[in-house]
C-alpha cells in the first residue's frame, strides 16, 4: 500500500495549522439542514464522542479546531485541555457580540490563537447595516488582546473592503458560498423565500478572486456546501481539489467532520495530504 504523505501545514502568524481544520457544526448540530440531524448530532455527541473526535483529529495530523464559543464548547475544550488535548483553537464569536462587543474579553481568557467575529452573525450584518464602526471595534478589542485577529465573512465585498482600507486583520475565514445572497437571488427569480438555504456554483468564483488578491492566510469554509456535495468519495475529492486548487498554497480549508458512520477525519486528512502533494508537483 503506498503511503500517504503527512498533512502540510501552513503559518498563521507565528503559528502551523493544517491545511486541513476541523470544524464544529457537525459536532454541535448546526446541521444547515433540518431540526431532526441537528437534534441528531447533538445527541451523538456527548462529550466522551467529541474527545474521541479531537484525539483521532490529533492522530491523523489536523492540528486546529474552531468552533463558536458557547457554554457547551468550551467545556469540551476545557476538558480536552486537562486530558492532555494538544489542539490549537481558533474561537469564532456568537451573535450576541453584535451587542456585547466586550465577550471579547472573555473569549480572550481561554486561550485561543486567534479569534474572529462570525461571519453571518456580525461581519455580514455590519456590512448590511451600515455599521462598520462596530466591526472594527470588535476586531480593535481582539487586536489589543494580543491575540491574531481574524474576519469571517460570507460577503467578498467585505473582504475587498477590508483589504482597500487596509483593516488590521491577520486572517480571513472566507465562505465559498454566500447563503444570504443564494436566498435574496431565489426570492427575485420565484417570488417567494425558499424552504432551506440556497448553495450556488457561481458564487465560488466571487470569494475565491478575494482570496487570491490578498496576500493574508484565508481559512475557506463551506467547501462542501455544508454536506451538499458528499455524493461519494469521488465527489468530495473534486471539491476538497477545486478549493485547494484555487486558494493560494499558503491557505487552509475547514471541514465539519462527523465520525458517526465512518473516519471522515482519517479519510479526508489522507485526501487533502494526496491533492496538496499532486498540486505541488503541476
Amino acid at each position: 500500500m503506498q503511503a500517504v504523505p503527512p498533512l502540510p501545514t501552513v503559518s498563521l502568524g507565528p503559528y502551523q495549522i493544517s491545511r486541513l481544520i476541523i470544524g464544529d457544526n457537525p459536532i454541535y448540530g448546526y446541521s444547515h439542514f433540518n431540526q431532526l440531524l441537528s437534534h441528531h448530532q447533538r445527541e451523538v455527541h456527548a462529550p466522551d464522542q467529541v474527545m474521541a473526535t479531537l484525539k483521532r483529529a490529533e492522530a491523523v495530523g489536523v492540528n486546529t479546531w474552531q468552533n463558536t464559543l458557547t457554554e457547551r464548547s468550551l467545556s469540551d475544550l476545557r476538558r480536552y485541555r486537562e486530558e492532555g488535548g494538544t489542539i490549537q483553537w481558533l474561537c469564532l464569536s456568537t451573535s450576541q457580540w453584535y451587542d456585547e462587543p466586550h465577550r471579547v474579553e472573555e473569549a480572550v481568557r481561554h486561550n485561543p490563537i486567534g479569534i474572529a467575529p462570525h461571519g453571518g452573525g456580525i461581519a455580514d450584518r455590519c456590512l448590511r447595516e451600515n455599521r462598520l464602526d462596530l466591526l472594527k471595534d470588535i476586531l480593535k478589542r481582539i487586536r489589543d488582546s494580543g491575540v491574531l485577529v481574524g474576519l469571517s465573512a460570507h460577503e467578498p465585498k467585505l473582504i475587498s473592503i477590508a483589504e482597500d482600507e487596509d483593516w488590521d486583520i491577520d486572517y480571513y475565514m472566507t465562505a465559498l458560498y454566500n447563503l444570504r445572497a443564494g436566498r435574496e437571488e431565489f426570492e427575485q427569480k420565484f417570488g417567494h423565500p425558499p424552504l432551506g438555504e440556497i448553495y450556488l456554483r457561481e458564487h465560488r468564483p466571487k470569494m475565491l478572486e478575494q482570496i487570491q488578491q490578498t496576500d493574508k492566510p484565508c481559512i475557506a469554509f463551506k467547501v462542501l456546501a455544508a454536506g451538499r456535495a458528499i455524493a461519494s468519495s469521488a465527489q468530495i475529492r473534486e471539491e476538497f481539489t477545486f478549493a485547494l486548487k484555487h486558494i493560494k498554497p499558503t491557505d487552509a480549508i475547514l471541514i465539519g467532520m462527523y465520525q458517526k458512520f465512518g473516519d471522515q477525519l482519517g479519510e479526508n486528512a489522507a485526501m487533502v495530504s494526496e491533492i496538496c502533494a499532486e498540486l505541488s508537483v503541476v
